[in-house]
């Protein structure tokens, strides 16, 4: 990932908004790699048995992301939102696969 100049070196909003864009491209590249792990879970699901939702894990992973917001002055409930659409959608990629079989 390219490495981002910190927002208090940005003298002009044309310089901060480059950030942003190269900032918002690297999320985007993320996200497709945890799309990737997504994918294997549905094999890993199917072999064992399990069901697309299961909520004590969204639970885990809701509770870890807001911890981890707040320890780096995130807005938790910003990323419990942000999470939960994500983890919705997952789900959803997901039960698609697993559903049919």
């Amino acid at each position: 990932m390219a490495e981002l100049t910190p927002p208090h070196q940005c003298t002009t909003m044309q310089a901060l908004r480059a950030e942003i864009d190269t900032l918002d491209a690297q999320l985007v590249d993320l996200l497709a790699v945890r799309a990737s792990y997504i994918d294997r879970a549905i094999a890993l699901k199917q072999a064992e048995g399990l069901p697309a939702r299961i909520p004590a894990r969204v639970e885990e992973v809701v509770t870890k992301v807001c911890a981890k917001a707040q320890a780096a002055g995130l807005d938790p409930a910003l990323s419990e939102a942000l999470w939960r659409k994500l983890i919705d959608w997952s789900i959803a990629r997901e039960a698609r696969v697993i559903d049919l079989n």
